[in-house]
């Protein structure tokens, strides 16, 4: 892949790498650092890429990668307040917001990666390096977590 692909393919996945990226970090600040880090890291490495139909998945992974690191890095910090999950159609429901960053991390992001994203359950466990009936297993359980916590009866 030459210098010009690249940084078309990378500027093209811009957005879901912020969405995966923020709803991992919940801080604008982390979510920038750890995409430039991904996007860094993917340039050094693009003659690695052997299908160039992976591109965003392969950087995905990276990302994650990088957003991984960064948590390490937060031992003893407190967790960001005030941030968003944003949403390709717009602000979702507050409630469904709350009970989303809610979810631990290892069922929120199969559930954003294929929900928000639009990835399949094999891209899925490639980004993520599970088998992919175990991202199917943590989307139910995702799926349902969020049923409970969303549904009449629990507030009562």
């Amino acid at each position: 892949m030459d210098d010009i692909q690249y940084t078309e393919r990378a500027l093209g996945c811009e957005r879901r790498l912020y969405r995966v990226a923020i709803a991992l970090l919940r801080s604008d600040a982390d979510a920038a650092d750890a995409i430039q880090e991904a996007v860094f890291k993917g340039w050094m490495h693009r003659e690695a890429l052997r299908d160039g139909e992976r591109f965003e998945a392969w950087l995905m992974r990276i990302l994650v990668n990088e957003c991984r690191n960064i948590q390490r890095k937060w031992k003893g910090r407190p967790e960001p307040l005030n941030e968003q999950i944003v949403s390709a159609q717009g602000a979702p429901d507050p409630a469904l917001q709350d009970a989303i960053r809610r979810l631990p991390e290892r069922l929120r992001l199969p559930l954003l990666l294929h929900h928000l994203e639009g990835y399949s359950l094999r891209e899925i466990s490639s980004i993520l390096k599970i088998p992919e009936t175990t991202a199917k297993s943590r989307l139910y359980q995702a799926r349902s977590a969020l049923r409970q916590a969303l549904s009449p009866e629990v507030g009562r």
